[in-house]
């Protein structure tokens, strides 16, 4: 079997869930034997301003074939008005201006798109929904195409041009079941169509102790709650860090808070002192944050799976997430392992539990972590998709 990514940027360097599950799922779809893998990607790293930064050609990056091609426009200096214009009611939005918002949101890069059409892939998979090569590559390539949405609940999601992308492949490939039900909702016409509900694989808890983790960040021996990934307003890190200081005005004592993760163009969270941003740490430092953390938050409301959420349980930490984000909910509902919260009192309510109640957190580990290993390691989640393409392949005559 031959199957193809399409996505905006791929590498080891990317931070970002749905690049780094595509590259994950390559890499480990090749190394089960189950499939040769190619991919189609610009040259871009930052995904803010699409500009090039790997040399353009063909590599081999753990026996995937990687393809770059420059980025024809990247992100417009004036984007975020557009952006404004376009999304204020998405639903209403014109073609004019819909064309607008694609390209001058980037990465435009035809080339990309026409080498995967011209390439000998049985099925391309385009990874994720909201980026100028799926919303031109999945109508041209239509039911050879595979559409992985990383779908959540946000205002381009409604642009009247997602009703023929979504419409258009020969599957649908979800992290979730509230993703699909999401997609499902939004675009009836998707309930025909063959879909997966797939997940992502990890892998670990890799090696990492907690008290060189706590050397590094200068930590000592106070507690911490520890979140991971883009700090950045979108991701929840300004929402945590205000419901945070809130909390250590009713609640005065050691607990600290660790945001780890690279940090955005936008403004930083509110300066608290007991609110400590490392930037990005080395794998080892991650996994001893993780281990010696009291819990681990996930503030987002635009998650459409989260490996953070499992390599915390995969650590033996339990997590609090946002309530109002469908999928890291659905984890804690469907594996018992974690709390949720939709206001400050119920962040409090929660923090204090975990604090407070060692058995309990606990529990809440354990159960996370048998939710993970039994569904999502990767030798799983591959079986599964490549069932999926498979049959995909044989029902489109591939």
């Amino acid at each position: 079997m031959r199957h193809a990514f399409v996505v905006p940027r791929y590498g080891r360097e990317v931070v970002g869930g749905a690049e780094l599950g595509a590259r994950l799922l390559a890499e480990h779809l090749v190394a089960a034997g189950r499939a040769e893998v190619e991919v189609f990607t610009t040259c871009a790293l930052d995904h803010r301003t699409w500009a090039d930064h790997y040399p353009a050609g063909t590599t081999v990056e753990e026996g995937v074939r990687v393809h770059r091609f420059p980025v024809r426009a990247g992100r417009h200096a004036r984007f975020d008005r557009l952006a404004a214009e376009a999304l204020t009611r998405p639903h209403e939005a014109s073609d004019d201006v819909q064309d607008r918002f694609f390209e001058r949101q980037g990465p435009v890069c035809p080339e990309a798109v026409d080498a995967a059409a011209a390439s000998d892939a049985d099925t391309v998979a385009f990874y994720p929904y909201l980026y100028h090569p799926t919303v031109t590559g999945v109508p041209r390539l239509g039911r050879r195409a595979v559409l992985h949405p990383a779908a959540h609940e946000e205002a381009p999601l409604h642009l009247p041009r997602f009703a023929e992308v979504f419409s258009a492949p020969g599957g649908l490939v979800f992290h979730t079941e509230a993703e699909r039900r999401l997609v499902e909702q939004t675009f009836p016409a998707t309930i025909g169509l063959p879909q997966l509900v797939l997940g992502l694989g990890v892998d670990g808890p890799e090696p990492g102790d907690p008290l060189e983790a706590r050397r590094k960040l200068g930590l000592g021996e106070r507690p911490y709650l520890l979140s991971l990934g883009r700090v950045e307003a979108t991701k929840g890190s300004t929402l945590l860090a205000r419901l945070f200081a809130a909390y250590k005005e009713r609640r005065p004592g050691p607990l600290a808070l660790v945001l780890a993760g690279p940090s955005g163009h936008e403004e930083a969270p509110p300066a608290h002192p007991d609110v400590l941003l490392p930037g990005r740490v080395a794998d080892a430092t991650k996994w001893g944050l993780l281990r010696g953390a009291a819990a681990v938050v996930v503030p987002s409301m635009l998650e459409s799976f989260s490996f953070v959420v499992l390599e915390a349980w995969l650590a033996g930490v339990p997590v609090l997430v946002n309530a109002g984000c469908g999928p890291t909910r659905e984890h804690c509902e469907r594996s018992g392992g974690g709390l949720w919260f939709g206001s400050y009192a119920e962040f409090e309510v929660a923090v204090d539990r975990l604090l407070g109640d060692a058995d309990l957190a606990a529990t809440l580990a354990a159960r996370g972590r048998a939710y993970t290993e039994e569904g999502f390691r990767w030798p799983v989640v591959v079986d599964r998709y490549a069932r999926f393409l498979e049959a995909l392949g044989v029902r489109s005559g591939a």
